[in-house]
């Protein structure tokens, strides 16, 4: 069936003088905007988002305000933010960890690409060069069945969002 497989799967490149990053959409999205389209051609861009809100990446994470995703179907250029999924626990009394469950797409949890870019890595980095001071212990205890979950242990009386909004700032 013919349908728009680039937007599905998503493509990058680089040729003579620009360069294009499409990113990956969910295809029940898509199928429901084309037949969108297909019912109608004189549908709007707003009815097209109803249908298909943005990009869908297979790695989760969020994505930060519609304003890049908007700009991209009006335009054909926009910048779309995207952030790790976590939650505060409370491990022991008066002591929290934050918890990632989702990454951010084409971030890499660990070092397994072998050049240093794991996020595992990076966190320690930061840790080590005294940019983020809250951190006790990181550890990755992601499974095959359970998904991700990587677990950043903050020292006692640490503020949870404060550390996490350092860690955004200074980490990918």
């Amino acid at each position: 069936a013919a349908f728009p497989n680039i937007l599905v799967n998503g493509a990058g490149g680089i040729a003579v003088g620009m360069a294009t990053n499409i990113p990956t959409h969910n295809l029940g999205e898509v199928i429901d905007a084309c037949c969108l389209y297909l019912d109608n051609n004189d549908v709007t861009i707003d009815e097209l988002m109803e249908a298909c809100p943005g990009p869908d990446f297979p790695t989760g994470g969020i994505i930060l305000g519609r304003t890049g995703a908007r700009a991209a179907m009006t335009t054909g250029r926009g910048s779309v933010i995207i952030r790790a999924k976590t939650e505060i626990e409370e491990i022991r009394a008066g002591r929290y960890a934050i918890i990632v469950t989702e990454m951010p797409y084409q971030v890499y949890k660990g070092d397994g690409r072998g050049d240093g870019s794991g996020l595992i890595r990076k966190i320690a980095e930061v840790v080590q060069d005294g940019k983020v001071k809250e951190v006790s212990n990181i550890y990755d205890e992601s499974s095959e069945k359970g998904g991700v979950r990587v677990v950043i242990e903050l020292k006692r009386d640490a503020i949870p969002k404060v550390v996490l909004n350092k860690l955004y700032k200074h980490t990918p």
